[in-house]
């Protein structure tokens, strides 16, 4: 793109009062930003508001610093054309999302883009999620990738980690392991803890975002981009959610861009299930299984290896350890329920339990609560 005509879509994106809408039905009248901008007032009135044809003709007073930002960004020497700027006229930008009711004028792009968009599944879900979320996040991601799926995702805390993790785990060589959508401009990484996740993202996969360069991470923002995660896939599996959540947001997106939605079922005791179960009475269809999803979806008959089906009772296992595990089940336990349970006193519990937290098979949750998990 030239700087010329990337100064006219920055314009476009950033003038005060005109919004997506009206800007699309601009481009649609007129064709490209420059030519917009070349309008008289009388003609931009009968497409737009008197305010917005008003603030279309003057330059917003930080697009030169805007504009040079973007451009040293584009062409900084560590770039190596691995960074990108795509507009509604661009043929690389995806049919996805151009095919919805609100595209981004524009998506500001890091990665190799392929010459066709990657078929993808969205994994989304809680920032505070059990441990057994967190593993079904990963484990789910994995086998996607390892199906040939892209994983997107939102590189938040919680899930949304987990979800590119597992993809970059299950991905082979050269494939676009995942996508993720980001709420702020892609000059910083949030939250920063994830900063070498988006670096290895940067390598194997893509981040996307709409917001110019500089975008800070405002609330309102991160709701705004799940449409584009929801978008660039076939198909949003929630994994855990609570009954006010963003992830329900993106699954509601997802049924209204004609996408499917699946729920990972959970503990009827535990808050961060109830969004997934609300989804399922609502019509979203119950998975136990990546296998599940597949099925689902027009992927030519993918398959997977058999699932794990969680942790199996070890036929070498002392009788002791196993009737512990049965009495632990799988939702959140206190040491007080336990004793009830098994007879056992609370300190031989505690170094129990340690010993079941060390081999992966007991997480300790907040408030001296213990969760049997899965296998990792």
């Amino acid at each position: 793109m030239e700087r010329g005509e990337l100064a006219a879509w920055l314009r476009l994106v950033l003038t005060p009062e005109v919004g997506n809408t009206a800007a699309r039905s601009l481009l649609a009248a007129f064709g490209l930003p420059d030519a917009v901008f070349r309008q008289s007032p009388d003609a931009l009135r009968q497409v737009v508001t008197a305010a917005q044809a008003r603030a279309l003709g003057s330059e917003p007073a930080d697009l030169a610093r805007r504009l040079d930002a973007t451009w040293q960004w584009l062409h900084a020497p560590e770039a190596q054309e691995r960074r990108q700027v795509l507009t509604l006229g661009d043929t690389n930008y995806p049919p996805g999302l151009l095919n919805t009711e609100d595209p981004p004028l524009m998506l500001y792009v890091i990665g190799d883009i392929p010459p066709a968009w990657p078929i993808a599944i969205a994994v989304v879900g809680s920032r505070n999620p059990t441990p057994q979320g967190l593993l079904n996040a990963r484990q789910f991601s994995r086998s996607f990738a390892q199906a040939g799926l892209c994983v997107v995702s939102g590189l938040a805390l919680g899930v949304d980690g987990a979800a590119h993790e597992g993809a970059l785990e299950g991905a082979a060589a050269g494939q676009i392991a995942t996508i993720a959508v980001v709420g702020t401009g892609l000059d910083s990484v949030y939250p920063q803890r994830h900063l070498q996740l988006a670096q290895r993202i940067a390598q194997d996969g893509l981040l996307v975002s709409e917001y110019p360069l500089g975008t800070p991470p405002l609330a309102p923002n991160f709701p705004k981009r799940n449409r584009i995660i929801s978008a660039l896939s076939q198909g949003t599996v929630v994994v855990e959610a609570a009954l006010k959540s963003g992830s329900l947001i993106t699954a509601r997106q997802a049924v209204e861009q004609g996408r499917e939605v699946f729920a990972i079922p959970g503990s009827i005791h535990s808050p961060q299930s109830r969004g997934c179960h609300a989804l399922i009475k609502q019509g979203a269809k119950l998975v136990e299984s990546a296998q599940d999803v597949l099925e689902e979806l027009p992927l030519a008959g993918r398959k997977l290896a058999p699932p794990d089906d969680g942790p199996q009772d070890d036929p070498g296992r002392n009788a002791r350890d196993s009737a512990l595990l049965a009495a632990l089940g799988f939702d959140p336990v206190s040491i007080d329920a336990l004793v009830a349970r098994t007879g056992t006193a609370p300190a031989e519990l505690q170094a129990r339990l340690l010993e079941f937290e060390l081999d992966g098979e007991v997480a300790r949750l907040p408030g001296g609560l213990f969760q049997r998990v899965g296998a990792g």
